[in-house]
């Protein structure tokens, strides 16, 4: 199972992890777990009698777990004074900043931007856009890179599609209607995060209505130019576009539509052509395949700040624990 492989990789070189949401009941048995599978070294934020109680209601195993009351911590001031570097310019206060910072969210995200974690998870209270707009504030984007999207790690029971089952889907969390930049960086950044987490050469797929010209739409052109857009950047990397959903992962469908296509019929990273689409993509896959999404995770930061669904439960998050330190390593 490609989890069980992720968490063995994150255990040969532990990372820190902190977790802003330390009094959620979830983080903090997850943080127990990661702790004593050796899976990653965690910081919990929040305040320490509540999080020590709630341990001891649920049976959760604190040892080495550390718990930091950010708003007390000796380094306050310095995330107030760092959070305030980075948004001076667009008018933001240095009392402004030490309300915004007394926020764990951002506090952990200015943890990682300093070097005091490796990276964040987050998003079992907060939504996905308080996610993305903390991580954006704190951290920023990946150098050479304008977007920060997201793509879901999906895992179908039946192998004989995309790697042994295992496929990126993106972007479906994030930029609801990409520019044809957007969708060349998105389709970048989602086959560098399957080659990091799965380790084998992802295959593209920049998916339309349409294989090869047999139709013709605006949307279908954005994603033609998308695909020159990548092949201009990324000569070496194998992509394809624009290929219908058949056409990206049945070999056989592959081949009538797309003769000669290294892709087509053997796609592990699906790119839709926008959030719409990628949504419900990999919503029906995991309900009508019985199979597994994991996501969704951010991509095109500087440094791993993740996101959670609000309905994970504690596995999820030693899975996105795993999955950011792997991504920390990388």
């Amino acid at each position: 199972m490609i989890l069980q492989s992720i968490r063995e990789r994150a255990a040969i070189n532990r990372k820190h992890i902190v977790l802003p949401e330390g009094e959620d009941p979830r983080s903090i048995e997850a943080a127990g777990i990661c702790v004593s599978e050796n899976i990653a070294k965690i910081t919990l934020l929040g305040r320490e009698d509540v999080i020590k109680r709630k341990a001891d209601e649920g049976g959760f195993n604190l040892n080495g777990v550390t718990i930091i009351n950010h708003r007390k911590s000796t380094d306050f001031p310095d995330l107030v004074r760092l959070y305030h570097q980075l948004r001076k310019s667009k008018g933001v206060t240095l009392e402004e900043s030490e309300e915004i910072v007394k926020d764990a969210l951002y506090a952990g995200c200015l943890m990682v931007n300093l070097g005091m974690a490796d990276g964040c998870v987050s998003g079992a209270v907060y939504s996905t856009a308080a996610v993305v707009r903390a991580a954006l504030h704190c951290v920023g984007v990946k150098e050479g890179f304008h977007t920060v999207s997201s793509f879901f790690l999906m895992v179908v029971p039946d192998k004989k599609f995309g790697y042994e089952g295992t496929f990126v889907y993106a972007d479906c969390g994030v930029v609801i209607e990409p520019t044809i930049p957007q969708l060349a960086e998105i389709a970048i950044e989602s086959a560098h995060s399957f080659e990091i987490l799965v380790g084998v050469q992802p295959k593209v797929a920049m998916l339309a209505l349409s294989t090869k010209g047999s139709a013709k739409h605006a949307i279908v052109e954005k994603v033609i130019k998308a695909t020159e857009t990548v092949k201009a950047r990324m000569p070496e990397l194998e992509i394809d576009g624009e290929l219908q959903g058949d056409a990206a992962i049945v070999p056989s469908v592959g081949e009538a539509k797309a003769p000669g296509s290294t892709v087509a019929g053997h796609a592990n990273v699906l790119i839709f052509p926008d959030l719409n689409a990628g949504n419900i993509a990999y919503k029906l896959t995991e309900r009508l395949t019985g199979g597994t999404a994991i996501g969704p995770i951010l991509q095109g930061l500087a440094k791993p700040c993740n996101d959670l669904s609000r309905g994970c439960k504690a596995a999820d998050i030693v899975d996105a624990v795993a999955i950011t330190s792997v991504q920390a390593s990388a």
